[in-house]
């Protein structure tokens, strides 16, 4: 049986980065500076060392760091908030006329899978810049800009592009 723990999960997410820039583990522990056997054994515990996760991280490109808790309850899969009341679509429609484009701020306002369709779909109004926004989905969640993913997110999201749009349209026009 699979162990489980925030580590295990932070090096699962490390690798499928180095599988992405096809490093082997040999090529992925030569990058960080660490031995193969080190990585192998990584896999089978609960914790290691904070510089070791580091040197991981780095070889691949990415970087570990502290996340705000966003505070929202998620649904049993994860990939949208479990609730959505008036409160929480305006804070959404806050951000999205504020125009800010900070992949930090957006996922702390929700699941990054949820907040990256709410970016694809802005892209589709005239009024914003597609292309930044399409670049902002794709750093919540990869592949968020497919048609075939953002279908899914039409499906199970729980905010309605044709109530939210006109409403942040409104919005819009008055914080000009």
């Amino acid at each position: 049986m699979k162990k489980s723990s925030p580590m295990c999960e932070v090096l699962e997410q490390l690798e499928r980065a180095a599988r992405t820039q096809r490093l082997n583990d040999t090529e992925w522990a030569a990058r960080a500076g660490i031995r193969k056997e080190t990585l192998s054994r990584l896999r089978g515990r609960p914790s290691c060392d904070f510089s070791t996760l580091d040197a991981l991280a780095r070889a691949t490109g990415s970087r570990i760091g502290v996340v705000e808790a966003n505070g929202v309850d998620l649904s049993h899969d994860g990939r949208f908030p479990a609730a959505f009341d008036r409160e929480y679509e305006e804070r959404l429609i806050a951000l999205c006329a504020s125009r800010n484009l900070d992949a930090a701020t957006w996922a702390g306002l929700g699941p990054k899978f949820f907040m990256a369709g709410i970016a694809v779909m802005l892209a589709s109004a005239p009024e914003f810049d597609r292309r930044a926004l399409l670049e902002l989905a794709e750093q919540l969640h990869a592949g968020s800009s497919h048609v075939s993913v953002f279908a899914l997110w039409l499906q199970g999201s729980p905010l309605r592009p044709s109530r939210f749009l006109p409403m942040l349209h409104v919005n819009s026009r008055h914080a000009a």
